[in-house]
This record gives C-alpha cells, sequence and structure tokens, in this order.
C-alpha cells in the first residue's frame, strides 16, 4: 500500500491488459513520482519459439510494452485513483500509447528472466502520461529504457 492508502492489488486488477499479452506479475513501489513493478517472463511465452528458435531472446517490442504496461498503464491508473476517479470508470478505459522516445536496447532478456520496470513521472496532465521508464535484469543489468507517453481513452464516449 502507499501512503493514499491505494493497495497494489486494486492497481493490478484494473489493467485491462490480459494473458497472453500481460507483462506485470507484482507492483513493488507506487507513488506519486515513481512507480516500480516486475515481470517473469516463462520459458513457454508464445513468441519465443520463433524469435529466435536457437537463441530465444524477448523480443524489443515486447520490452517496450513491458516497460509500457508498468510505467505508462498502471501508473496511469493508480495516478487517476488518486484524482479521486472511480474504478468503474477506470474500467472502461484503455490506454492508447501515443510515443515511445529513445528508446535503448542494452542487453537481451532470456526467457526465464525476471525483470524490474521502474518509471518516472516528467508529466501527468489531461489523462495524457509521459514517464522515463527503465527495464532492469534481475541482476541489477540494465536491458531496455525510453521515454514512453500514453493517454487513457474511454472508447464508450463521443
Amino acid at each position: 500500500m502507499d501512503e493514499s492508502g491505494i493497495m497494489p492489488e486494486k492497481v493490478l486488477n484494473l489493467i485491462p491488459q490480459q494473458r497472453p499479452f500481460r507483462f506485470i506479475d507484482e507492483i513493488l513501489k507506487m507513488g506519486d513520482d515513481e512507480i516500480a513493478g516486475t515481470y517473469r517472463f516463462s520459458p513457454d511465452e508464445y513468441f519465443y519459439s520463433g524469435h529466435f528458435p536457437e537463441y530465444p531472446v524477448t523480443p524489443g517490442v515486447i520490452l517496450i510494452e513491458t516497460m509500457a504496461q508498468t510505467g505508462v498503464v498502471a501508473f496511469g491508473i493508480y495516478l487517476l485513483l488518486r484524482q479521486g476517479i472511480d474504478a468503474d470508470t477506470i474500467k472502461k478505459m484503455k490506454t492508447l500509447f501515443a510515443m515511445a522516445d529513445n528508446v535503448e536496447f542494452l542487453a537481451p532478456v532470456h526467457p526465464g528472466e525476471r525483470v524490474i520496470v521502474r518509471g518516472r513521472k516528467v508529466y501527468f496532465r489531461r489523462g495524457n502520461l509521459k514517464t522515463t521508464v527503465i527495464l532492469e535484469k534481475e541482476d541489477g543489468h540494465l536491458a531496455c529504457s525510453g521515454i514512453l507517453t500514453g493517454k487513457g481513452v474511454n472508447f464508450d464516449e463521443p
């Protein structure tokens, strides 16, 4: 629980992405300026059989998605809850991923590895969240980093 009383499980339950395209297992820390979460890439993830069969590594687009699910989606949900937006309203929202900038891939992530994603808020205004995000391997090596932006949108509203 953070200082506001919001439980990580509440945020996790509001994340719209689900298996097999959910890349966040746990929220370690959340606050008004930062969030941290984890994901373990199971050896039987659907993408490893083709990327690459002899030397499976996690595709870069999946690493970006992993960073976005913690650093933009979960973080945005938390910030909306902090603003007093109710869970039912948030459940109707989907995050539109708007930008990935200065993304760098520095180390491969292999099947079975656990990663830690850390996001730091650049700004949050009018539902737009911009964060700097890093993805570290459990051994502390930086695997990926970038600046990500997204916005929660309710598709039921005109």
